[in-house]
């Protein structure tokens, strides 16, 4: 293709041909990326967003992949990822952080604790970065109460800087901005940074609301094998344990079902793991089999929580 080398000039940053995608996402599943790109600078995006409306090429952008599913056929076009330090930045003022979308989740919550800034422990624990937290407004239970509330990242959001796939930048309040259980409409844009408001807090104290949210996620979650956390959403206003996506799973039978190399946990019902180097459309299968089984008994469609991509 005459456009792989017009990228390669025009670029500074990481490029490469046929990149394995199991390599770039926690399930360890995926085909290849046509290009795989990681750009330098704002700069370096900007001109990969113009290759690509001029020559039509689709743009997928990836980040710490754990929350994938990809096709055995890989992704055309070219996939971009914001890896470089540039996009992990992180800086506080006051009660504020400004961070990067590249950042670390796990960076993000230490880097905090040391800044005696407290509020997104919740996060602590999820293999993610901040722009693919934010895209699927990422949470967890609230587990120090009884009522059924969620802490989730649009919480902590004041603003949030994008780039369209026009190449525009623009800046977005939180007022701008939908967001829904493990959703948002911040899908159509590519974040650069976000401005958080945080409280301050003792580093001993932060430590420990840490440690209990990462316990609590031990204890419910099979972190034995690869996987893509839950797979499932849990039905819209259903949020008590026994209405839960894997709760249904559960009692349809299904813990430790196999299909290929993928696996139901026998932990967590509503986590699929690569047990056995699964395919993509070993798990597929599987999602399919567990959503009719749901179906069957409880009369619930289960929709996905994972971003399913590419043909099967």
């Amino acid at each position: 293709m005459n456009w792989h080398k017009e990228l390669i000039r025009i670029v500074k940053g990481k490029v490469k041909f046929n990149e394995p995608l199991f390599k770039h996402t926690t399930l360890r599943v995926g085909g290849c990326a046509d290009v795989w790109f990681e750009p330098k600078d704002l700069l370096d995006l900007a001109r990969v967003l113009k290759l690509s409306r001029e020559k039509k090429i689709p743009i997928f952008i990836i980040g710490a992949g754990s929350n994938l599913l990809i096709s055995d056929n890989g992704i055309k076009g070219i996939v971009l990822k914001l890896a470089s330090p540039f996009f992990a930045t992180i800086k506080f003022k006051e009660n504020y952080a400004f961070v990067g979308a590249g950042l670390n989740l796990n960076k993000l919550v230490n880097l905090a604790k040391e800044n005696n800034l407290s509020g997104c422990e919740f996060l602590a624990g999820i293999p993610g970065t901040l722009g693919g937290a934010l895209v699927m407004n990422a949470g967890v239970k609230d587990i120090f109460s009884k009522n059924g509330r969620y802490f989730s990242i649009a919480d902590l959001l004041k603003e949030v800087k994008v780039l369209g796939l026009d190449g525009k930048l623009k800046t977005l309040k939180k007022r701008d901005i939908r967001f829904g259980y493990r959703s948002s409409s911040l899908s159509k844009f590519i974040i650069i940074c976000a401005k958080l408001e945080l409280k301050p807090m003792s580093k001993e104290t932060i430590s420990s609301l840490t440690r209990k949210f990462i316990s609590y996620k031990s204890k419910i979650q099979d972190l034995k094998s690869p996987s893509a956390g839950c797979v499932f959403k849990n039905p819209i206003n259903s949020f008590k344990e026994t209405n839960s996506a894997g709760k249904m799973i559960d009692a349809s039978g299904l813990k430790g079902k196999e299909i290929g190399g993928a696996c139901v946990s026998k932990i967590h019902a509503n986590f699929i793991l690569n047990k056995h180097r699964a395919k993509a459309k070993d798990i597929l299968k599987l999602m399919h089999l567990i959503k009719n089984r749901v179906k069957q008994r409880f009369n619930v469609s289960l929709v996905p929580e994972i971003k399913i991509v590419g043909k099967f």
